[in-house]
């Protein structure tokens, strides 16, 4: 999976694997200070079943002290649900009141592609913690039993600044449900949509609330990307009203060609932003070279690193940088 690895840091914190109990009752390395770090629990495929690395968890450490977590594999052996997880977590919420930060499925491809992640409803979880600032959310395709699938209802949080799903195939209900939250605080929203054969059907219409700008006042961050529609959505952004807000907008890791950018660029002025990232595209070299001019000209830094191979004369298709 590309652009899918373990983070070194989250939520400003470097992240710490929480050992596992050594099988023959030796003594635990020393830890680092709890707030100091941001927390990682890994069953891995050799470790506890997960009630039992999440009791080691409460035991080792002060979870009141706790301010990010990471949730990486759920399952010893056989791949698993993470509804269990989920109710397990946010039936503690009360006893983690620094929490700001959560990483649900913290998981690369060597340890499962992101599309075979059985997710689960997550609404339960956000609203667990009013104080969480930043959840990053992986999974998501249609790999899995439909009540394996990822789901999110529309929620009102007052305190959440970054939100993330990453997914190969995410579903338009979630696109839609985030348009329909109330979320005033958010700063950050990025959407990976993947791929159709994946799950990832949601459609500009489904995106239309987060286009409008009336939803997320305070948002300064917008990355719709990893897309099979990566041209359509490039045209409506063209036009968007949330474009005048930010401060830098993704639209990478998709399928964008010739004709999205040039709707881009003749669209309407981005002079505004810091960065625009395009990276893993299909354009040609001259509009690359209009895309970078624009950049050089107006002070934007353009992320677009190398084109992918396309011949359209052969009708190969375009692929998204994480689908399976």
């Amino acid at each position: 999976m590309t652009d899918i690895e373990h983070p070194e840091t989250f939520h400003g914190l470097p992240v710490f694997t929480l050992p596992v109990p050594a099988e023959d009752g030796s003594a635990p390395a020393a830890l680092p200070g709890t707030g100091s770090v941001a927390w990682r629990l890994d069953c891995a495929w050799e470790g506890p079943a997960f009630p039992g690395l999440w009791q080691h968890f409460l035991d080792t450490v002060d979870p009141a002290e706790v301010r990010a977590l990471l949730i990486g594999p759920w399952w010893p052996e056989e791949y698993s649900s993470f509804a269990p997880v989920a109710e397990l977590v946010a039936s503690h919420a009360g006893r983690f009141p620094a929490l700001r930060a959560l990483f649900l499925a913290d998981v690369v491809g060597e340890e499962c592609e992101v599309s075979w992640l059985e997710m689960s409803d997550v609404t339960s979880l956000i609203e667990a913690f009013p104080r969480l600032e930043e959840l990053v959310v992986r999974g998501g395709g249609d790999a899995v039993p439909e009540k394996e699938k990822l789901q999110l209802r529309p929620v009102r949080h007052l305190a959440l600044k970054s939100l993330r799903f990453e997914s190969g195939g995410l579903p338009g209900h979630v696109v839609r449900a985030v348009g329909a939250s109330e979320l005033p605080a958010l700063e950050r929203l990025e959407l990976w949509f993947g791929a159709t054969w994946y799950g990832g059907d949601a459609t500009v219409e489904d995106m239309s609330p987060v286009l409008s700008g009336g939803s997320f006042p305070r948002l300064r961050h917008l990355g719709l990307q990893n897309s099979e529609i990566q041209d359509e959505i490039a045209a409506a952004v063209a036009s968007a009203p949330v474009v005048a807000q930010l401060e830098s907008l993704s639209l990478a890791m998709g399928t964008l060609s010739d004709a999205g950018a040039l709707a881009l660029l003749d669209g309407q002025p981005l002079t505004h932003l810091t960065s625009l990232d395009l990276h893993h595209h299909y354009l040609t070299d001259p509009v690359m070279s209009r895309v970078r001019e624009m950049g050089a000209r107006e002070g934007v830094h353009v992320d677009l690193g190398a084109a992918d191979y396309w011949d359209p004369e052969d009708d190969e298709p375009r692929y998204v940088a994480v689908g399976e």
